[in-house]
């Protein structure tokens, strides 16, 4: 799974003031982000606000990007829940012909078990006909998934090829690092981190800030992976500020805001995410005014 090493970002669902989707800015923002040389993109993702979307906005949101991207890079889309049987279902009957790979974030709300965790990604693993990315992601899920579970899941059980990582425990990701199989591909899942964690051994990341910052977060990751530190640090120190103000409130309502300023997409949402505060989005502008 080579192909999932370096800058994938995380689509936002550009929407118009009736909620609608905004088909003409999705597709300017899927060129954006590809002229600005990231590697893949990923559909329906939680950035994308998948939680409002109905089942047919999501596969036309997934055949959509499909079209625009036209495999100038590969496309991984978003399928999971706390359900499982219905992640199955899904992963069974969706045409994922294109995909790549299907990024699964871990249940959420019921907050299993390890053994809970590890049976769930092994069921729908076991139904996918594509290779199965992890995600970590305990500050939405509300638990996290230990480095022992992770590591099981991917010494056993074969359709299961990477890991997205967002759980910001560094000595957590240094340990599924030491003692994963050598072809599993290890990635960030928090942009603020994300330098440091390249430097641990890390892939690449799967990018909020790349949706807006798509050529200098993608050169920062790809002279890390090369090892040029120098030249990533000074990409990663230009972008810190934005970072911070990215998450400041809320994820995709900083992402949104950013891009509303730059003409990408307008800044409307689906309750229950409502824009950036004035005070922030004053911010963002003062900020990429001096970018």
């Amino acid at each position: 799974m080579e192909q999932l090493r370096g800058t994938g970002v995380a689509l936002v669902t550009p929407f118009k003031a009736d909620e609608s989707i905004d088909w003409n800015a999705l597709e300017k923002l899927i060129n954006y982000v590809i002229d600005g040389g990231v590697d893949y993109v990923v559909s329906l993702g939680t950035t994308g606000e998948t939680p409002t979307l109905s089942s047919e906005e999501k596969l036309d949101l997934m055949k959509f990007t499909f079209e625009k991207v036209a495999k100038r890079v590969p496309v991984v889309v978003g399928i999971g829940d706390y359900n499982t049987r219905d992640v199955v279902k899904r992963l069974e009957t969706c045409p994922l012909d294109e995909a790549a790979a299907i990024l699964s974030v871990a249940p959420y709300y019921s907050k299993p078990t390890q053994e809970g965790i590890y049976q769930h990604y092994k069921t729908i693993a076991a139904a996918s006909p594509k290779p199965i990315i992890l995600y970590n992601v305990p500050g939405r899920t509300g638990r996290n998934m230990t480095a022992d579970t992770t590591l099981r899941l991917a010494h056993e059980v074969e359709n299961i090829v990477a890991m997205k990582e967002a759980s910001g425990e560094m000595v957590q990701c240094m340990q599924i690092l030491r003692d994963k199989p050598k072809d599993f591909i290890v990635v960030s899942g928090d942009d603020a981190l994300a330098l440091a964690q390249l430097a641990c051994g890390m892939d690449g990341v799967i990018s909020v800030a790349a949706n807006y910052f798509a050529t200098d977060f993608s050169a920062m990751v790809k002279a890390a992976l090369n090892n040029d530190y120098p030249a990533a640090r000074a990409l990663n120190n230009k972008m810190l500020k934005g970072f911070d103000l990215m998450f400041s409130e809320n994820n995709p309502a900083g992402i949104k805001a950013f891009l509303a300023n730059r003409g990408l997409v307008e800044n409307y949402f689906r309750l229950p995410v409502v824009p950036a505060t004035d005070g922030l989005y004053q911010q963002i502008g003062d900020y990429l005014s001096k970018y």
